[in-house]
């Protein structure tokens, strides 16, 4: 096989566009992240985010999450084209804030979790979880 400059210059563009993924990715879910709090400020407090460290296959990853007080709670694949993966909505008479799903994840990432508060302030927990096997398609 014979490299012209123009195979070259597309493999080079190609790995540049590949490159950038990872961006345009936390770039959306820095987007749900701001559209489920309003802008306003995420701090830490009393949030349990539970997930594998290694996952032997990304297509299902256990997770779940428990914050005591909570009246809302949005789990987030930070890698994931779409990182919106869940929200749970707790009311007065629920027994417990807490929730568990299993989710798909690309590849190796953060996974997030972010609750309001029932005196409407936010809290997150994240947790990075290692993917040997893809889900989204690899």
């Amino acid at each position: 096989m014979k490299l012209t400059r123009r195979d070259a210059l597309a493999i080079g563009l190609g790995a540049t566009a590949v490159a950038m993924l990872p961006l345009r990715a936390s770039a959306a879910a820095d987007e749900a992240i701001a559209a489920f709090t309003g802008g306003a400020e995420v701090g830490a407090g009393d949030i349990t985010l539970t997930a594998p460290e290694i996952a032997e296959n990304g297509n299902t990853v256990p997770v779940s999450v428990d914050a005591p007080g909570a009246a809302s709670i949005i789990v987030l694949a930070a890698g994931n084209p779409t990182p919106g993966v869940a929200q749970f909505n707790f009311g007065e008479a629920s027994g417990s804030q807490a929730a568990s799903t299993r989710i798909r994840l690309a590849g190796t990432q953060d996974v997030v979790a972010i609750a309001k508060m029932a005196d409407g302030s936010f809290i997150q927990a994240s947790s990075t979880v290692k993917v040997t096997i893809g889900g989204c398609g690899g």
